[in-house]
């Protein structure tokens, strides 16, 4: 299981220490814990995780996928948000009028994604950049998309903090971005 990159309470009041104790410790965990009790003596043994993502379906995918998503759910946060930087806001003003309206539309997609999944800015193979929601286990990578950002909308995520509000937990969540995380990743 990778480190988390700040402490179980360093999110603290926006996401809880219990929160992460439950869904860094016990949900993210069990997905790498059934992908290494599936892989040992198969094709997928020695590659990357990128790879079997790719490769992957049904029970073992969801596991990878899983994994892979937490992990890069946890870099998107940090104590010390701040703002975008200029290459990442400019992006976002091309592609979406500007930062607020970037959020809004974030938002909007997160909320709206049906049941348990994952909203995504995402840089297309044009360089453009979009919005879109995966459900479950999905990950832009398998549509050939570069995450930039994501935020988990699965009610494990948020429900010890805001209950049922996912709402709630989004207006909480930009309090938390890695916006230096988000810039890295468009390149």
């Amino acid at each position: 299981l990778p480190e988390l990159p700040y402490p179980r309470d360093a999110l603290a009041p926006h996401m809880s220490a219990e929160t992460l104790d439950f869904h860094y410790g016990k949900h993210h965990k069990k997905y790498l814990d059934t992908a290494n009790e599936i892989i040992p003596g198969t094709e997928y043994e020695s590659m990357a995780l990128e790879d079997i993502i790719m490769k992957s379906s049904g029970k073992l995918f969801n596991q990878v996928a899983q994994v892979w998503n937490h992990s890069f759910f946890w870099n998107c946060l940090t104590p010390n948000s701040g703002e975008p930087g200029k290459a990442l806001a400019d992006a976002l003003i091309k592609n979406f009028g500007g930062i607020e309206d970037f959020k809004k539309k974030f938002s909007d997609v997160a909320a709206g994604t049906f049941g348990s999944g994952w909203a995504w800015l995402v840089k297309n193979s044009d360089g453009s950049l979009e919005i879109m929601s995966t459900a479950n286990a999905g990950t832009p990578m398998t549509e050939g998309k570069t995450a930039l950002l994501t935020c988990d909308v699965w009610e494990h995520a948020y429900y010890i903090d805001y209950r049922n509000a996912r709402p709630t937990y989004l207006e909480h969540f930009w309090a938390l971005v890695n916006w230096d995380f988000v810039e890295q990743n468009l390149g």
